[in-house]
């Protein structure tokens, strides 16, 4: 845990191949601050609310001091970070969203394309059928109505016969032609529904561009507010963090809010294993496999492999998948975080889940009270 922003900082550059040169780092603040660590709210940073209150200094290595920028303290290093990870994830799971229904747009169009094609090829045979009734009549036409050729005829039973046939004929023309009509309507309006699909597709590209920005603003944030802490400022923070988690979840476990030994469902299982096969891998915006994860993109993937297909992002997971009280958590189940429930991991019992974090780190296994719980979900509540 301590040196997990170091570790961030070394690979945030390579974590999105998309990133822009980051601005040169700001110099650490020369005189040495010494940091006071009057910690927000343990709901908002999981940061302890009783650590180092006397104002002493938090040592780095070499005897560096963890002075950090601009006389901030710890604590509000690490709620701006927190923050920015945070903001940056939220964002992530946006440009989630646009792509999903940019995948869906795109299945659209083929449809509808379909669709249409085979509507002109139905519309081409209705107008072929209809020239060839055409034809006929005027091919057998004597110029005389029905009534004048029963009268002139030699047997009325056999104009009367042929005037039946007429009349079917008839029929028939004006059935080919209200199909003809039906059919060019239908592949107007089909051609109508293809070019709105295109125009949508079009437009989400776009917005996928923008939403694809989002994220580098987010991270390019981040970056910078790390490469303008010392190795020291660094481990001060991850020390700080690793503190406040554990102290978040003494208290969640503690609490009886997490439910008894509970065993995973048959699908749960197969979940389970296949996110921690995954451990180890890295974590990456937008990526849901194989080799690279964000949070919902392993959540997402691994209850696919279980036979459960769910939603892409954490948002619609929170939103679409049955909530369940955390006394009735069993392994399996999704924990979502934060109030716009931008973050998901999967349980995996005993107040322990298996998640992507964020960029620079693995997928690992993390104590449930990593940050700040909204709810869970249970995709397979029939099980």
């Amino acid at each position: 845990m301590s040196g997990r922003l170091l570790r961030l900082v070394c690979t945030a550059a390579t974590a999105g191949a998309l990133l822009a040169p980051l601005p040169a780092a700001a110099a650490p603040d020369p005189g040495g601050t010494r940091l006071t660590t009057d910690a927000p709210s343990p709901a908002a940073t999981n940061a302890p609310s009783d650590a180092g209150t006397d104002g002493a200094t938090a040592p780095g290595p070499e005897g560096e001091s963890a002075a950090a920028p601009g006389n901030r303290s710890v604590a509000e290093l690490l709620t701006e970070l927190q923050e920015l990870y945070r903001k940056a994830e939220q964002a992530t799971e946006t440009y989630n969203a646009t792509a999903e229904r940019l995948k869906r747009g795109r299945a659209e169009v083929a449809r509808l394309d379909g669709e249409l094609a085979r509507a002109r090829l139905t519309l081409r045979d209705s107008k072929g059928a209809a020239g060839r009734l055409a034809r006929q009549q005027y091919q057998g036409s004597s110029g005389l109505s029905p009534y004048l050729r029963l009268l002139l005829a030699h047997d009325p039973q056999q104009a009367l016969d042929q005037g039946h046939v007429i009349g079917q004929v008839a029929r028939e023309r004006a059935e080919t032609l209200g199909r003809v009509s039906g059919d060019a309507k239908k592949a107007a309006e089909l051609a109508r529904k293809a070019r709105k699909a295109l125009d949508d597709q079009v437009a989400l590209a776009d917005r996928q561009e923008k939403d694809r920005e989002g994220v580098q603003r987010g991270l390019r944030d981040v970056e910078a507010l790390l490469a303008a802490l010392t190795p020291g400022q660094l481990t001060a923070l991850a020390e700080f963090e690793r503190r406040g988690v554990d102290r978040e979840q003494r208290k969640l476990v503690t609490s009886g809010a997490l439910s008894t030994v509970r065993r995973p469902s048959g699908q749960g299982d197969r979940a389970i294993d296949y996110a921690l096969r995954q451990l180890g891998k890295d974590y990456e915006w937008g990526a849901e496999g194989p080799e690279t994860y964000d949070c919902s993109g392993l959540t997402s993937k691994a209850w696919e492999h279980a036979g459960v297909p769910i939603p892409r992002t954490s948002e619609e997971q929170w939103a679409r998948l049955r909530h369940i009280p955390l006394t009735e958590l069993r392994p399996g189940d999704l924990v979502v975080y934060f109030p716009e429930a931008t973050h998901v991991a999967l349980y995996l019992g005993e107040g322990k889940v298996v998640q992507a974090p964020r960029t620079g780190e693995q997928v690992m296994i993390s104590p449930m009270a990593i940050h700040p719980i909204l709810g869970a979900v249970r995709p397979d509540p029939a099980a």
